[in-house]
Order: structure tokens, then C-alpha cells, then sequence
């Protein structure tokens, strides 16, 4: 992989909200060695999800960013397509207790765990999906078994192979495909178990100061001027406003309750003949009501893989994280693709999560839009000019992008050693959710010798 030169500073950049703060920053790379005689080329940019990533866990997300990376060139080094490298490396990541992705996902308002996953094939354009999914270890191992299966026809009597499955009905396809249930016991982990402990405490005291503040409007209502009503939870005296900004409202998704709520994994991959993939997985919100199917499984808002065609001078491949709602609604990921399909990768996918997400006209009555994506882009070109050879290159553009906190990203190629990991936080003075950091890079894979 030959890494393009970039930026070694901070760039802010203008933009059309003055509540918008776009951040730059490109690392430069040296140079790699050169691709090896036969060995197969192939990028890999995987992210642990967007949202709020602590110090003290920092080591653990880079880490099994890292293993995730490692994974998806060992199937591309070895020939595999990839879709099949793109589930490897989310299947990585959805095994890490440190993830809210299969093993570990949050639990939900009954204490069980149910999790969505997608997949998308740029070349075929097919799609696979589950959602609410309990009892399965690895849910994007179905998302890509749907896939798979549904690229073979029709089924018997004309039927028209699922997609997308949901709850009792993915897990029992599942199974019946030879997908090993798993025990709802192991799917929880000490982590998931603390944080819903947690969570549940702070939504029944949450309640409680909801209730209270009922009390108060009606007592106020009957003209009952003077009294002061104190909350018995908390032990203050409630705001009249119903808990808003600067009242008594409890939060389950702050930086404070570093519980890993809005830590969606995901992938994107393009192989060596430039077929591009994409993957993401989620155990959703805490304490989201049971049966709530997130971004993560639904078609243009978790993935969205495509490849160069006659209307698509470039192959594209996104993987989104954030507050589920949030994304469904504006439909990130296909909003994404489409965007960069522009000359200038950086600017389109700005320009997106300002205009397509933050001030998104779905989106108005939200105090913050909290999200991310990975993106790549690649396209064949010639040499680079000063070459004699006439090897053909894979121009490979790599973004993330993120509204919250921070992001967790690793990224690696096949032609790398080890992957490189990088946890991106929003700059000092900037606030989630009305602001927008941005990094990247761009590399070339050369086709190996025959």
C-alpha cells in the first residue's frame, strides 16, 4: 500500500452552520513495501462504533479493531470474496465483550439481548439483513448466509428467497441453515449486565422525577400558588419546563455512562478485482423496547456497498453507527454512497453529514444528531506518471466521520504488516451532535506480479 502524502496539522474548516465544526486531519504515511510477487491485494477499514470511547478502554477498542483488520486480509490474501472478508471481521468484533454487537450487545427493557446486523455486495448489489435477532452468537453470519442464499434463485414454487428476517422467524432460519443457536446466558456479558443494572436505575429514578413534575403542573393548574413540590427521587424541586435542556432530565447516552450505547460495529472492504462490501452490527440502544429494530439492519441506513458502474464512475462501500433513529431517518449510508460519486471525496461526505444529517429537515426537533460512518471509495487508474510499468493500480480514498464523542477506526491492507488503529474524538470546545470531525487517508494497491 502506498499512502498518499496528507496533512500532519488540524484543518478547520468553514461551514454553512455556525453551530458546525468540521475537522480535517490526515496523517501522513510512509511508504510501504512493495506488493510481493503473486500475493493478492485488498483494503480493510473497520470501525468500533461511534459514540463514547473512554480513555481506560482505549487499549481494548484499538486492539480488536486491530484483530478484526487482520482477519478480512487473511480472506482476501487467501482468495475469499468480500462479502466473506467483510463478516470476518465483523465477526471479530461482534466477539468482543467491549462491543455492542453480538456477545456484550446491550441489553433491553426485559433484560434479554436482541441484535441487527446487514450486509451488502457491491458487485451483485445484493442484501442481507436480520433484526431483533436472540440466540445467534454472531448475527452478521446470518445477514450473510440470507445473502448468499438468496443470490442462488427463486425457491421452490416460485417463492422469493427473504432478505431480511426478524426475531423468531431469523432465528429459526438461522438454525435451520446450521447456524448454531447460542444460549441466551453466554450472549451477556459482566460488562452488559453492570450497564443495564445501571441503566435500569437511573430510568426508574428518571420516572420518578417524570411523575413528580406531573404532580407539580397539576397543582399548579388548581391555582395552588406557593407550594413547592420537592421530587422524593432526587430531592429537588423540578423544573416546570418537563425536564428539557438545563431541567431535571436523566440521561442513559452521555459521556458519563460510558456503557457503550451507541457502539455499532462495522466494515467496509474492497478486494483486488475492486469489489467493494460493506457490514454493520448492533445490540442496539439500552434499554430499547423489545422487538426495536435498529439502523443496523435496514436497507440504505447501516451499509451500502456498490460498485463502478455506467452511472457510478467509482465503487463506494459505508458502514454507519450512532442513534439508530436518527439514521434510519435520513437514510445515511445510501445518502453517503450517493455523495461520493463527486470529484472531491472529503467535501462530499462534509457536506452530507452537515446538510444530510445535522441539519437534516427529518431531523429538526432533535437538541443533537448523534452518528458516524466509515466510507471508502476506489477506482482503477494507471501508474503513477513517473513509472515505467504499466502495473494497474487501485486508488483507494478512506474516510470517518463522526457527529459524536469520538470514533474508533482501524484500517490495513493486504500488503501491510499490521493494522493501523486511531480513536478520533470531536476537538476541545466542540459539541456532540452539532459538530462534525473528519479523517482519512488514500492509498494505492498495486495488482501483484504473476
Amino acid at each position: 500500500m502506498i499512502m498518499e502524502k496528507g496533512l500532519s496539522s488540524v484543518e478547520v474548516l468553514p461551514s454553512e452552520s455556525s453551530q458546525v465544526t468540521a475537522v480535517k486531519v490526515v496523517v501522513k504515511e510512509p511508504e510501504t513495501k512493495q506488493t510481493q510477487r503473486g500475493k493478492r491485494v485488498g483494503f480493510v477499514l473497520v470501525h468500533a462504533g461511534a459514540g463514547y470511547h473512554s480513555e481506560s478502554k482505549a487499549r481494548e477498542y484499538k486492539h480488536v479493531c486491530k484483530r478484526a483488520c487482520q482477519k478480512a486480509i487473511e480472506k482476501l490474501q487467501a482468495g475469499a470474496l468480500a462479502t466473506d472478508a467483510v463478516t470476518a471481521a465483523l465477526i471479530e468484533l461482534e466477539d468482543s465483550p467491549f462491543t455492542n454487537a453480538g456477545l456484550g450487545s446491550n441489553l433491553n427493557l426485559l433484560g434479554e439481548i436482541e441484535c441487527d446486523a446487514s450486509i451488502m455486495d457491491g458487485k451483485s448489489l445484493n442484501f442481507g439483513a436480520v433484526g431483533a435477532l436472540s440466540g445467534i452468537k454472531n448475527p452478521v453470519s446470518v445477514a450473510n448466509r440470507l445473502l448468499c442464499e438468496g443470490q442462488k434463485g427463486k425457491l421452490s414454487a416460485g417463492r422469493i428467497p427473504p432478505c431480511f428476517l426478524v426475531g423468531e422467524g431469523a432465528y429459526r432460519w438461522a438454525v435451520d441453515h446450521g447456524i448454531p443457536a447460542c444460549p441466551p446466558g453466554i450472549m451477556a456479558t459482566r460488562f452488559s449486565l453492570a450497564a443495564f443494572k445501571r441503566n435500569k436505575r437511573k430510568l426508574e429514578l428518571a420516572e420518578k422525577v417524570e411523575t413528580d413534575l406531573i404532580h407539580l403542573k397539576r397543582r399548579r393548574q388548581s391555582n395552588e400558588k406557593g407550594s413547592r413540590v420537592m421530587c422524593s427521587a432526587c430531592g429537588r424541586t423540578p423544573k416546570a419546563n418537563g425536564g428539557g435542556k438545563g431541567g431535571d432530565q436523566i440521561e442513559l447516552y452521555s459521556p458519563e455512562n460510558d456503557s457503550g450505547t451507541l457502539d455499532t460495529v462495522g466494515a467496509v472492504v474492497v478486494d483486488q478485482e475492486g469489489n467493494v462490501a460493506a457490514a454493520v452490527s448492533s445490540g442496539g440502544l439500552a434499554l430499547k423496547h423489545p422487538g426495536r429494530v435498529g439502523q443496523a439492519a435496514l436497507y440504505g441506513c447501516g451499509c451500502w456497498a456498490e460498485n463502478t458502474g455506467a452511472h457510478t464512475p467509482y465503487s463506494t462501500a459505508v458502514s454507519t453507527s450512532g442513534c439508530g433513529e436518527h439514521l434510519v431517518r435520513t437514510i445515511l449510508a445510501r445518502e453517503c454512497s450517493c455523495a461520493l460519486q463527486t470529484e472531491d471525496a472529503h467535501q462530499a461526505l462534509l457536506e452530507t453529514m452537515q446538510n444530510k444529517f445535522i441539519g437534516s429537515p427529518f431531523l429538526a426537533n432533535e437538541d443533537g444528531v448523534l452518528g458516524g460512518v466509515i466510507v471508502l471509495r476506489s477506482c482503477r487508474c494507471s501508474a503513477e506518471p513517473e513509472s515505467s510499468q504499466e502495473k494497474p493500480t487501485l486508488l483507494v480514498e478512506f474516510l470517518w466521520s463522526h457527529t459524536t464523542e469520538s470514533m474508533c477506526v482501524g484500517y490495513m491492507s493486504a500488503q501491510d504488516g499490521k493494522a493501523k488503529t486511531h480513536i478520533s474524538r470531536l476537538p476541545p470546545g466542540a459539541v456532540a451532535g452539532q459538530s462534525v470531525a473528519i479523517e482519512g487517508g488514500v492509498c494505492r494497491l498495486e495488482s501483484p506480479e504473476s
